[in-house]
C-alpha cells in the first residue's frame, strides 16, 4: 500500500466499477462538522509544555512527509496553511502504519505476526490519543489533535489499519478485496483529508455527497496507478496481485489499457468535482490530479512489458511545470 493524497472515504455509494455497491460505512461524524472539539492544547497557556510538545509533534509530520513523497510533499505546499498541517499529519500516521507492512519492519527482522501486532498497537493507540488528547507517539499526538479537530472517528480509521492488515494476508484478492482494499488503504485517506478541507466552509447534504464522491474516485485513481506502476515489484518483493485474473509478470497490452481506461474513468469524475472544492485546498489537489494523470498517460505511452521492468514516474521539472500550471495557469512555467 502506498498512501496518497486524494484517498476516499464517505457513504454507501454504488460503485461504477463493480456494479454493486462499495463497502463503505457511513461515518458516524459528518463530514461537513463546523464544530471543533476542544483538546488540551486549545486551553494550554501560553509557552505551556504541552503547547511545545504539540508543535515538535506537528514537526515530526512534516519531517515524514519530506523524507518520504516528493510528489504529496509539493501539493501540500499549495494547500493554504489551516489546512496544509492537519493534512501532512494524516500522511504521517499513514505512512509509518504502510513501513510496517511493506519496508522498515521487514528489513528489521519483524516476523508478520509481530507486524499484526504493531499495527494493533498503532490502532489502539490512535483511537486513545483521539480521546485523551495526548500520545507518547509524536506522529500519533499530531494526528490526533487533527482528528479531534476535524472529526475524524474511527469509522474512517478502522477500515484503513483493516487494508493495512490485509496486505499480511497472503491470500490471493478477489475483486471484491480488492474494492475493499482500495477503500481503506486510499478512500478513507482522503475523506480524512476532505475533512479537513471543509471544516469550515458550510456545505449541503447534496454537495458534500458531490465531494466525497469525488474524493472516492480520486483515491481510487491513485491507488489503481501505483498497483500498476509497481506491478512487476508487488508480485516478485511482496507476494501481492491487487489485479485479480492479470498474470503480473506477463502483463498485456489489452489489459493495460483496460486498467487505464478504468482509471481514466475515475479522474474524469474527479476533475469534475475540483470547483466544488474550497479555494484554499483546491489548487493542491489539482497539481495532485494533473500529476497522476500524467503518470496515466506515461503509462499508456510504455509498452506493457517495459512497465514490468521499471517504475514509470514523472520527472520533478515536470512536476515543478504541473503544479504551476494549476496555480497560475497554462504557460506559467514559461513567465
Amino acid at each position: 500500500m502506498r498512501p496518497l493524497i486524494g484517498a476516499r472515504l464517505g457513504p454507501l455509494r454504488a460503485s461504477p466499477r463493480t456494479g454493486g455497491a462499495s463497502p463503505k460505512p457511513a461515518p458516524s461524524t459528518p463530514a461537513n462538522t463546523n464544530s471543533v472539539h476542544t483538546t488540551p492544547a486549545d486551553t494550554a497557556p501560553a509557552h505551556s509544555n504541552l503547547l511545545k510538545y504539540a508543535a515538535t509533534a506537528r514537526a515530526s509530520s512534516t519531517t515524514v512527509i519530506g523524507h518520504y513523497s516528493t510528489s504529496f510533499g509539493l501539493a501540500t505546499r499549495l494547500l493554504e496553511a489551516r489546512v496544509r498541517t492537519p493534512v501532512r499529519t494524516i500522511y504521517a500516521l499513514v505512512r509509518i502504519a504502510d513501513e510496517i507492512v511493506d519496508g522498515a519492519a521487514t528489513e528489521a527482522g519483524v516476523s508478520i505476526e509481530e507486524q499484526r501486532q504493531l499495527l494493533d498497537e498503532l490502532e489502539l493507540e490512535t483511537e486513545r490519543a483521539i480521546i485523551r488528547g495526548y500520545s507518547t507517539n509524536l506522529v500519533v499526538h499530531a494526528f490526533a489533535a487533527t482528528a479531534r479537530q476535524c472529526g475524524i472517528d474511527s469509522g474512517l480509521i478502522a477500515p484503513f489499519f483493516a487494508s493495512m492488515r490485509r496486505d499480511l494476508d497472503p491470500a490471493p484478492f478477489t475483486a471484491q478485496g480488492v474494492t475493499e482494499y482500495i477503500y481503506g488503504s486510499a478512500e478513507v485517506i482522503g475523506l480524512m483529508c476532505l475533512r479537513c478541507f471543509v471544516q469550515t466552509t458550510p456545505r449541503s447534504a447534496a454537495e458534500l455527497g458531490v465531494l466525497e464522491d469525488g474524493a472516492c474516485h480520486l483515491g481510487a485513481a491513485f491507488q489503481k496507478i501505483n498497483f500498476l506502476r509497481d506491478l512487476s515489484s508487488d508480485q516478485e518483493v511482496l507476494g501481492r496481485n491487487y489485479f485479480p485474473g492479470i498474470d503480473p509478470l506477463h502483463l498485456t497490452e489489452a489489459q493495460k489499457n483496460t486498467i487505464l481506461d478504468d482509471i481514466d474513468v475515475d479522474l474524469a469524475i474527479a476533475i469534475a468535482v475540483l470547483p466544488l472544492l474550497p479555494l484554499g485546498c483546491r489548487r493542491a489537489v489539482a497539481a495532485a490530479q494533473g500529476l497522476f494523470t500524467r503518470l496515466s498517460q506515461r503509462l499508456r505511452s510504455t509498452p506493457a512489458d517495459q512497465i514490468l521492468g521499471s517504475r514509470i514516474r514523472v520527472p520533478d521539472g515536470e512536476k515543478l511545470m504541473i503544479a504551476l500550471t494549476k496555480c497560475l495557469g497554462p504557460g506559467a512555467w514559461k513567465r
